[in-house]
């Protein structure tokens, strides 16, 4: 897996090279704003098979990869490489680090709250759920804010997040499924 610059990845577009763009975040994020031209494939359903089969991005083909702001795309590109995808590489920064270097892009009507936000609220309010339940309940609801709590610790080392593709599969995140840009 490589990374290119949002700027990199425009000079080609704009030299005329015909590239595969893909976009990793819920359907919901991408309504709100992408780039002109990606295709949708959110992380929680992305199949390399399907993709390969059905969506024309070849095995030996460069794909570049977005999603908010990295994370999800270096796990989108892990994935495929694993299913023999060649080529993959993360647009560093994504779709917000794209749109703040003033490249072209598409917005939608609605604004939506980002994945990573709404993680953190639902990780908040069980915490402080938690808290509450164990002072005023029972002494072992303590546990629950512990859970969480694990749980980002293990989202931080492994730069993965059960909850958030949980929240992702969400019907307000799912707005918008099947969207895709012209390539």
């Amino acid at each position: 897996m490589t990374t290119i610059t949002p700027h990199q990845l425009s000079a080609r577009l704009e030299h005329g090279e015909k590239l595969h763009l893909l976009d990793v975040r819920t359907p919901a994020e991408h309504a709100e704003v992408h780039v002109p031209g990606v295709h949708l494939a959110p992380l929680d359903k992305l199949d390399a098979a399907e993709l390969a089969d059905a969506d024309g991005f070849a095995k030996d083909q460069a794909i570049f990869i977005f999603c908010r702001s990295g994370g999800r795309a270096k796990q989108a590109a892990e994935k495929l490489e694993k299913s023999g995808y060649t080529q993959c590489s993360v647009v560093e920064g994504g779709t917000m680090a794209w749109a703040a270097a003033g490249l072209p892009v598409e917005r939608g009507a609605t604004r939506v709250m980002s994945l990573e936000r709404q993680v953190r609220i639902a990780a908040g309010a069980i915490v402080v759920i938690g808290a509450l339940l164990a002072q005023f309940v029972n002494p072992a609801f303590v546990w629950l804010s512990g859970f969480v709590g694990a749980g980002l610790m293990f989202a931080g080392i492994t730069d993965t997040c059960a909850m958030g593709m949980l929240i992702a599969k969400l019907p307000w995140n799912q707005r918008g499924v099947g969207a895709s840009c012209a390539r």
